[in-house]
C-alpha cells in the first residue's frame, strides 16, 4: 500500500510539474525534436535533419538555463547545481575512482593468453580514442560502444566476455577515457542505417515507459534542474561525455548502460540488457545530442 501510494504521489508531483509548468516548453520542443523520423533520405539531407535535432535540444537548454556556459554540461547536474558542485570540486581533487583507473591500466596492458593486449585491438594502441564511441559500424549495420568493442576484442583474442556494467570493463573503460580527457565528441550519422539506429535510440528517450509512464525526456528535460526529493535532477545533455562514473549510491564504478537500467527501474520499467540494442542505440543518440561536449570520463556522481 505504501509503495502504490509513494508511486502515486511521485506521478502526480512530476506529471503536474511536466505538464503544468513546462507545458509551453513541452509542446514546444517534443514535436521539433521527433521531426527527424524519416525514411530514407540523402547523407546531405539526412546531416540536415540530425543537425536540427542537435539545434533544438541544444537549444532547449540555452534557453532553460541561459547562464549556463555550454562546455559546463559535460559536467551534468553540477553544472546546475552550485551547492552539489562544490561537494563535487572536492571529491574530485582526490577521486575516488582513482584505484580504479589504475587497475584499468594494469589490465588494459596485461597480455591476453595469446600473447596480444587491447592496445592491438583499437587505432592508437587505444589510447585518446574514447570520444569516438559510439560510432555506426556500415559493415556490421550495428551501434558499437567502447564497452561493447572491449569484449568483443577479448572475444577475438580467446578470451570471454566482461560483464557490461561494473568491475573489470568499467575500470578498462575509464582508464582508456581518462586517455582521452578534453577530447571533442562528434559522432557521425552518415547513412540510412546510422539513421535508422539513430532515430530508434532517439524514440527511446522520449518515449514513456513503465509504471510511472516517465520518458528519458520527461525527467532529465522538463523537468531538469528541479528536485525530486533531495536531489536536483541533471540535464540530458553532456549525460555520455562523463562515463564510466563512480556513483556515491554504488560505492564503484559503473558503465552508463548500467545508470540506464537503474533509471528503467525507476520508473518500474523492465530494464533491456546492457549493451542491448535498445541501449546502444540510445546512447548512440544521446552522444549525438552531446555534440561540441568534450570528454571528461571518468566522473564522480551522486
Amino acid at each position: 500500500m505504501r509503495t502504490r501510494l509513494w508511486i502515486s504521489i511521485v506521478g502526480s508531483l512530476i506529471a503536474a510539474q511536466c505538464f503544468g509548468v513546462f507545458a509551453e516548453s513541452s509542446a514546444q520542443t517534443t514535436p521539433k525534436a521527433m521531426a527527424s523520423e524519416q525514411s530514407a533520405a540523402a547523407p546531405e539531407d539526412i546531416e540536415a535533419q540530425v543537425n536540427l535535432d542537435v539545434e533544438v535540444f541544444q537549444g532547449f537548454f540555452a534557453k532553460r538555463f541561459s547562464a549556463v556556459e555550454f562546455a559546463d554540461y559535460r559536467n551534468g547536474v553540477y553544472a546546475l547545481d552550485e551547492a552539489s558542485r562544490e561537494q563535487w570540486l572536492e571529491i574530485e581533487e582526490f577521486p575516488p575512482y582513482e584505484f580504479s583507473v589504475d587497475d584499468g591500466e594494469t589490465l588494459f596492458e596485461t597480455p591476453f593468453a595469446n600473447g596480444k593486449t587491447y592496445a592491438d585491438c583499437f587505432d592508437n594502441g587505444g589510447i585518446n580514442i574514447r570520444q569516438n564511441y559510439p560510432f555506426f559500424d556500415e559493415t556490421l549495420g550495428e551501434v558499437i560502444t567502447l564497452e561493447l568493442a572491449i569484449n568483443r576484442c577479448r572475444e577475438s583474442n580467446g578470451e570471454q566476455p566482461l560483464g557490461y556494467k561494473k568491475g573489470a570493463i568499467a575500470s578498462i573503460s575509464a582508464y582508456m577515457a581518462s586517455t582521452s580527457v578534453d577530447q571533442l565528441m562528434h559522432p557521425e550519422v552518415a547513412s540510412d542505417a546510422a539513421f535508422k539506429a539513430y532515430n530508434e535510440g532517439k524514440k527511446f528517450f522520449y518515449s514513456k515507459r513503465g509504471q510511472l509512464n516517465f520518458s528519458c525526456a520527461d525527467c532529465h528535460m522538463r523537468v531538469s534542474g528541479l528536485r525530486l526529493r533531495a536531489e536536483v535532477l541533471g540535464p540530458a545533455l553532456g549525460q555520455a561525455t562523463g562515463f564510466p562514473v563512480y556513483r556515491s549510491k554504488w560505492m564503484e564504478l559503473g558503465t552508463l548502460h548500467r545508470r540506464y537500467a537503474g533509471c528503467n527501474k525507476n520508473v518500474r520499467a523492465l530494464p533491456f540488457a546492457a549493451q542491448s540494442t535498445e541501449y546502444r542505440n540510445l546512447e548512440y543518440f544521446q552522444s549525438v545530442m552531446s555534440r561540441g561536449l568534450t570528454i571528461n570520463g571518468p566522473s564522480a556522481r551522486k
